[in-house]
């Protein structure tokens, strides 16, 4: 790669480029419980496991997972929210060859029945709460043996007992299993950590089949191999220069099922040595705000609904709690606004930054420096190694100037190795070695790039062009706004107009005419929304992206009733 406008806005210590180990992904968790052996690897309301114990754990369980069948290139599934299970199941699959499922347990049985059947799943671990509703749905899978955690196996004792005796069956905890299942803890009793299968593994092998959200139809997996996880891992380590091998924390508040709480967290995390502090439901704000407070975390990957509910807290707000261990955070999911930014900076004295990334390039390619110059409304600059360019959205190949609108296409180690069981897919996102993003961009001359929209979700009132992106940031811009999504709803005159669904800050009122007087200043009056309904709450993704899809979705069905 020749000079780039980027490289002279990288801070100081961060390398144009790495040199990757040739090494498995779970090498960084034998690395760490050789170097740490007694530091931490999980926190888990103040329990924890240290490096050399996960280590052992997952050997043991890497050995059960064998002896069920499991081999280089089996596809196994997880079915758990954040906790020590979750990584020890990461990590025992990994070390037994297979390739990891990660699937979001508040899937409904239709999502699980079509990822587990197009990834050709056997084997499953999970989360005794979620376990009947695999159970319902297993006869039209090939899932053949789950294996069942119980969340309070890994809680501290007294937390243990109160959990037992007034939330496990309560909440749905307490099973009964079926014929040919496991209990997780029977497992790691009957095995020993030298029992671990012998399987050679490569960098260029599968590691992860990293499904989509679905929210455009049936989800799809991105194939990532071990390479493109160890890439990232380091990429974005190398891009937070002052993070200290073995000292830092890690608040793990964002799904470690999506493809970036898994590497821009917990591979991270792990890849550097760090403790990660548990958090199993993000939206819990006590829970997250505990964890700050009694674990003092240093970095924090969330999503800016996530920055912004702590910058709204009445307890932060009113200095009871105290965030100001926080020292580095990358935001991603959703455009970051400035004044999410800056009140959280204020708050905590730390950086909060905006990155991009997919999940076919899992999960990181461009942030903004910690340090160094960040430009509002810009997803930064591309990480080491990573090469970006705007191509045309005519042809997709002719590459534009400064400035100009197009499609973002990236190169680098990260790269998926394609879609599974999707050929055609596969040729139209990867084409000569770049990665075909499906999101409008632009570029300054600095080599800062900014996220104009989804290619998809472009709204055409009347044969003009609007993207929601710069409409909910204009709206998002009023004081008494607290969230906004905007898409487009059909109209029988303009063919299509602007909606936008508008949540307000507590305590405050506003109307639809003052919320259209407010955009007028700010935006062309074709982009002015027609329609302002104002909700309660907005629909998310689990990483807090508001489905513009579903939004639509509902307002069809109003209208249909």
């Amino acid at each position: 790669m020749d000079e780039r406008p980027w490289f002279q806005h990288y801070d100081d210590g961060v390398p144009r480029s790495i040199n990757y180990p040739e090494v498995p992904l779970h090498h960084f968790l034998e690395e760490a419980a050789q170097e740490v052996p007694d530091r931490p690897v999980s926190i888990f309301k103040g329990a924890e496991i240290t490096y050399a114990e996960m280590d052992a754990l997952s050997d043991k369980l890497s050995a059960a997972l064998a002896d069920m069948g499991v081999t280089k290139g089996t596809p196994v599934a997880i079915f758990m929210p954040n906790s020590p299970q979750f990584v020890m199941a990461f990590y025992a699959i990994l070390k037994a060859g297979g390739i990891v499922v990660a699937t979001n347990p508040l899937y409904t049985g239709r999502e699980i029945e079509h990822q587990m059947n197009d990834a050709g799943v056997e084997h499953m671990l999970v989360m005794s709460n979620f376990y009947n509703t695999i159970k319902s749905v297993q006869s039209k899978t090939k899932v053949k043996k789950l294996i069942v955690t119980n969340i309070k196996e890994y809680l501290p004792g007294m937390l243990r007992f109160l959990f037992t005796l007034l939330k496990e069956k309560k909440e749905g905890h307490r099973v009964e299993l079926g014929e040919g299942d496991y209990w997780l803890q029977d497992l790691l009793a009957k095995y020993e950590p030298e029992q671990r299968p012998e399987v050679e593994i490569g960098p260029g092998d599968p590691a992860i089949y990293q499904y989509s959200g679905g929210t455009t139809g049936l989800s799809k997996a991105a194939i990532a191999t071990h390479r493109n996880l160890v890439a990232n891992s380091l990429q974005i380590r190398n891009f937070m220069p002052d993070i200290t091998r073995g000292q830092e924390i890690v608040l793990m508040a964002i799904p470690m099922f999506h493809v970036y709480g898994l590497v821009a967290g917990m591979s991270l995390g792990i890849s550097a040595a760090a403790s990660l502090v548990m958090v199993p439901n993000p939206r819990d704000m006590e829970d997250v705000l505990t964890s700050i407070e009694k674990y003092r975390p240093t970095i924090y990957p969330g999503v800016p609904t996530m920055y912004n509910a702590i910058n709204n807290h009445p307890k932060v707000i009113a200095g009871e709690i105290d965030v100001s261990s926080i020292r580095g955070c990358i935001s991603g999911s959703a455009p970051l606004l400035r004044e999410t930014k800056v009140t959280f900076e204020e708050l905590t004295g730390g950086k909060l930054v905006e990155g991009y990334g997919l999940s076919e390039a899992p999960t990181a390619t461009h942030c903004n420096p910690l340090y160094g110059l960040n430009k509002e409304g810009s997803i930064g600059v591309p990480l080491p190694d990573v090469d970006a360019r705007i191509v045309s959205l005519d042809d997709g190949v002719t590459v534009l100037g400064t400035g100009e609108i197009g499609e973002l296409v990236v190169k680098g180690p990260q790269v998926m190795k394609g879609y599974l069981n999707m050929p055609t897919e596969t040729a139209n996102t990867l084409r000569d070695g770049w990665l075909y993003t499906g999101d409008i961009a632009r570029t300054d001359e600095d080599g800062f790039f900014f996220i104009v929209d989804r290619k998809k979700e472009l709204i055409k009132p009347g044969g003009y062009q609007v993207w929601p992106r710069e409409v909910e940031e204009a709206i998002a811009e009023n004081p008494k706004v607290l969230e906004v999504g905007v898409a487009g709803i059909p109209d029988a005159y303009r063919g299509e107009t602007v909606k936008a669904w508008v949540v307000l800050k507590p305590g405050e009122s506003a109307t639809a005419d003052e919320i259209k007087e407010w955009c007028k200043d700010i935006i062309a009056p074709y982009k002015v929304p027609t329609h302002v309904e104002f909700r309660d709450e907005l629909p998310k993704t689990t990483v807090g992206k508001v489905l513009r899809r579903e939004l639509v979705r509902q307002d069809q069905e109003s209208k249909a009733e």
